[in-house]
Order: C-alpha cells, then structure tokens, then sequence
C-alpha cells in the first residue's frame, strides 16, 4: 500500500518557526530540515504518524521534507496561501530562515510538542552539516545511498515505512520499538492514509 498523507502547512511552518527561535531567532534552512526529520521519525514510531505529513526525499545532504523546504526557502512551488501564513512567522536570509513572530503552538498536538522538544535537545547541538552526515546513517536514506553517490538520481522519494527500520545500534533511534510495536504503529499509520484518501 503507497502511504500518502495530506501535507500539514501549518504544522509545517510552525514546526521551523519553533526551532528558530530555539536557536536564538534564526536557523540554517540545512539545519531545520535535518531537526524536522528527526522530529517526524520520532513521532511516526511512538505515535503512528508523521507531525508535517510532508513527502520525504533522499538527497546528497540525507532526507529531505519536500515541501518543508519549499516554506522554508519561500520558493516558486509555495501556493499563495502557505505563502501568505509563512510569511507572518518567517523570513528567509541567505542560508538561513528568520522567525518573526512568536510560535503558534495552538496548531501542535502535544505530541508534536514532545517530538520537536526531542529533536532539538538530541540534535540541536549539531552544526547543519554533521546532521546531513547522521542522518546518512538511517536506513530509510541508506537504501538509496548507491542511485545518489552514482547520480543516477538528483533524488529519490523515500518510503514512511521505511522509518521504522532501525539504524546501526550506536545511532539514535528515534524512540525504540519491538517487532510488535513496529507492526501496529504501521497498521495505524496505513489507516490514517486510508482515511485521507477517502476524505480526498
């Protein structure tokens, strides 16, 4: 079953508004990118889901949140309604994204609170490039290692299912799970897709 979701824009740019002001008020775009991911593994193995529901590709500096990185650079690709809600909470310079205003956590579940608190405190210390590197070692990039290194892809899209592989065991995991846990965390997240689907 392809697992597909109804991308969360504002969870989205509220989750970069979130951990810029951690970071003092602005944040490298690089950086935000690899916290997110961390933030969303955590939550789809403890809590059956995704916090941005954003479609996840593999690239050279490790998994990318498409269309986090589309607010996050206000790119092209932005429609004018995620545009106009980013823009009151975000501003892009250079390398980095700039927080305006200050967090509305009203969009957030606890969860997602507990998730981006965990990405920050276990991988804030990191600099944007030691990320892209501990990133390189979970298997849900790893597997498409060989198509980016030979550039047979620029890119390649990246499986949910795949998060709940478990990386080498000196790496974090990203909340721990058994065989068990694994399989019913992605029944849930199979029927949550299900329900999208039907919603349209």
């Amino acid at each position: 079953m392809c697992i597909h979701l109804q991308f969360n824009y504002k969870k989205a740019t509220q989750a970069i508004n979130f951990l810029a002001i951690k970071s003092g008020g602005r944040i490298g775009k690089l950086k935000a990118l690899k916290l997110i991911f961390f933030a969303d593994r955590y939550h789809l193995r403890k809590f059956g889901r995704p916090i941005t529901n954003d479609e996840y590709y593999a690239m050279s500096y490790g998994p990318v949140a498409s269309s986090v990185k589309d607010i996050a650079e206000f790119s092209e690709f932005l429609g004018e309604t995620e545009r106009q809600y980013a823009d009151l909470f975000l501003a892009p310079e250079g390398h980095e994204v700039l927080s305006k205003a200050e967090n509305d956590n009203k969009v957030f579940s606890n969860s997602d609170l507990e998730s981006l608190e965990f990405a920050w405190e276990k991988f804030g210390r990191f600099s944007d490039f030691d990320l892209a590197k501990i990133t390189h070692r979970y298997p849900e990039w790893k597997k498409h290692e060989t198509a980016l290194v030979e550039k047979k892809a620029s890119r390649v899209k990246m499986r949910y299912e795949d998060f709940f592989e478990d990386p080498p065991s000196r790496a974090e995991k990203c909340f721990e799970l058994a065989g068990k846990e694994k399989a019913a965390k992605l029944d849930c997240l199979k029927e949550i897709s299900k329900i999208e689907s039907m919603l349209g």
